[in-house]
């Protein structure tokens, strides 16, 4: 078997330079890729320095260029930004397109913790989580602590974001290029941000609708458990309507990923902070893409 080795990881205006550097040298590489996606591709702590990213850790059979699009402002945006960034598009679909061998994406994580975010005194269709008053007294599962409308309105957003990219997939040279998205770890809710004011994101939503702090990593398990399974719900759909599909999923929940301790507020477990993960962290990640991946490449 030959030995495993790191992608080059460029940005899209190396991937784009003409001029007197003249164009990107992709036949140097066996296999070129296209990634877009949220802090997971990006970036995860501050400094940067402090932690890496996913595509970094990945080792391939093939050696391989990504072209990667994610950027530190995207842990801000949601998956209709990420779809629809004027790079991304540029390079997956019209008429200056590549073709690419796969097709990296992380998205949905960003969308759940705005949904986690928003207030209280909001839509009940319009937050994730149900107020003390709407869900009672007593032994609460936790399911109950979750927002039925709230959750359908993401849900059938996610799904209606990534039916969107698949249909500019398909929209021109790449029409059936394989496409790999991911689920998520488990997250402890704990009192750890990325630095600069960013974060922590779920400890303070969950205490903003009193979740007593015995159910705050059962309320996350089954909000990243039911995003798991929309993940691959949208992606058996997909290759329903379309057995030429081509979609796949890392499942990075299934890797052995450490949980961090509840109270800890900077490195716990296989964590840098609350939601973004240690290089060893992101190193197991990455091996559940390689599974996914290689045989794509081969």
């Amino acid at each position: 078997m030959p030995e495993r080795q790191p992608p080059q990881i460029i940005d899209p205006p190396t991937a784009m330079a003409g001029g007197e550097q003249g164009p990107y040298p992709f036949d140097l590489y066996e296999r070129q890729c296209l990634a877009q996606g949220d802090s997971w591709f990006s970036i995860g702590a501050l400094p940067p320095t402090r932690t890496t990213r996913v595509l970094a850790e990945l080792r391939l059979l093939r050696s391989t260029v990504i072209v990667n699009c994610a950027y530190p402002g995207a842990v801000l945006h949601r998956m209709t930004d990420t779809v629809r960034s004027s790079q991304f598009l540029r390079l997956l679909t019209g008429r200056l397109a590549s073709k690419w061998h796969v097709i990296l994406f992380s998205g949905g994580g960003n969308d759940l913790i705005a949904a986690a975010e928003s207030p209280p005194a909001a839509d009940p269709a319009r937050r994730l989580f149900r107020t003390p008053a709407e869900r009672g007294s007593g032994p609460l599962a936790p399911a109950d602590y979750i927002s039925t409308p709230g959750w359908t309105t993401l849900a059938d957003h996610i799904g209606a974001v990534f039916n969107q990219l698949i249909d500019l997939r398909d929209s021109g040279i790449n029409r059936s290029t394989p496409l790999v998205w991911h689920n998520y770890a488990r997250v402890m809710p704990r009192p750890s941000g990325a630095g600069l004011g960013f974060g922590p994101w779920l400890l303070p939503a969950l205490e903003a609708y009193a979740v007593p702090s015995t159910d705050h990593l059962a309320v996350a398990d089954e909000l990243l458990s039911r995003l798991r399974s929309l993940i691959d719900a949208l992606t058996a759909a997909c290759w329903a309507r379309d057995p030429n599909c081509n979609v796949h999923v890392a499942d990075t929940m299934g890797a052995d990923i450490l949980l961090a301790d509840a109270g800890a507020t900077d490195v716990s477990g296989d964590w840098i902070n609350e939601i973004h993960l240690t290089r060893g962290g992101y190193r197991k990640a990455a091996a559940v893409w390689q599974q996914v991946i290689d045989p794509l490449l081969g």
